[in-house]
Formats: C-alpha cells, structure tokens, sequence
C-alpha cells in the first residue's frame, strides 16, 4: 500500500467520523431544524370554519386567478397591524384568520388582499393589451379573481362575530 492509499483511508475514516456525528438520522434527528416550515402547535389550534374554504380557494390560481406569494400574506398581516412569520401559505392564513372574532377585522384582511388581487389584474389587463392574442386567457384569470372577490364578500356578509368573553359552556 502506498503513502496515498493510506492518507486516502485516513481522509475516508474521518469524513465517516464527520457523517456519522453531524448527519445522523438516528434518535437525536431534529425535524424542525431541517424543515423551518413543519410549524410549531399553534399551527394544530382550531381555525373558524370559513379559514380552510378560503385558504383552499384563495391559494391556488387555478380558482382564485392569482398567485399569492408568502410576501403578499405577509404584507396583507402587516398591513392591518398583525405579526405573521413566514411558514407555508395556508399556515400563515390559518395563523392570520386564526383568532377571527369581528367583522371589521375580516373585512381589513380581505380588503387588503383584495387590493393585491387587484394589482394582480391590473398587470393581466396591460398584458392583454400588449399581447392580443393572449386576451382569452387573462380573462379568465380576471374573472376567476372577481370571483374571489365575490367569495371573500360573501364570508364578511355571513360572518357571526363573536363576543370574546362570552362562554357557551355556562348557558
């Protein structure tokens, strides 16, 4: 064996060393560390029965016409003065309509992104002007967000707003 075979070994024997202490799987694996967007248990509290529709709808394009990136979630939280982390988009909805208890609160939100979804259309619209041919398709990507619209007005309208100190166990 010659002196690089044995410094070849050597280097082999601590990179395993290395693998075996830092990359382990093994018992001492910490999730969290390795998926920042696993959530924490807040993200398991229950959510008001309209949060799941909306997140489902609002979240893919193909229903809601648009794309909302984790950056327009959090600016539409900042924008009426909530606190979000970044984490996966329907976790930062549940998170943002989590503790829903009044009208006007829902009605801020879903104004605020209304307001992106309307920037959003904006862009569609000087697109289909510049590109003609492409008019049918940003139509529908239009329509399916005036849809949206309609869906988010319709929550407000059924909203029951709820008295925080009211306890429905002692009636």
């Amino acid at each position: 064996m010659s002196k690089g075979d044995a410094s070849f070994d050597e280097l082999k024997l601590e990179f395993d060393k290395f693998v075996k202490q830092k990359c382990t799987t093994d018992g001492d694996f910490d999730e969290k560390n390795q998926n920042p967007d696993s959530g924490d248990k807040e993200d398991d509290e229950a959510v008001p029965a309209f949060v799941d529709e909306i997140a489902d709808q609002m979240l893919a394009p193909a229903i809601s016409g648009v794309y909302l990136s984790r950056i327009d979630i959090k600016r539409v939280a900042e924008a009426i003065d909530e606190s979000l982390p970044i984490k996966e988009r329907k976790k930062m909805i549940r998170a943002l309509f989590r503790h829903t208890t009044t009208r006007e609160y829902l009605r801020g939100a879903f104004d605020e992104f209304a307001r992106h979804i309307n920037g959003r259309v904006l862009i569609y619209q000087e697109l289909s002007e510049a590109f003609p041919a492409s008019k049918p398709v940003f139509d529908s990507f239009i329509a399916k967000s005036e849809k949206m619209s309609t869906l988010c007005d319709r929550i407000v309208e059924d909203f029951e707003e709820i008295d925080p100190t009211f306890e429905p166990m002692l009636t």
